[in-house]
């Protein structure tokens, strides 16, 4: 399983905010971009925002 916490270098890049720094960070970056790409239309990222939302809940 790939690492679900961002270097502080690989946040700041992604403009993360520190409260959401977290150990699920690493998957809140490519939501993030996949948010940004998709003009936030909220069907366009199910497969990323389910991931980031199942690490939060674990």
């Amino acid at each position: 399983m790939a690492s679900t916490i961002a270097s502080q270098q690989e946040a700041a890049k992604a403009r993360i905010p520190l409260a959401y720094r977290d150990q699920c960070s690493a998957l809140l970056i490519p939501l993030n971009k996949c948010r940004r790409q998709g003009n936030y239309m909220q069907w366009n990222c199910e497969h990323e925002r389910h991931e980031y939302e199942k690490c939060q809940y674990d």
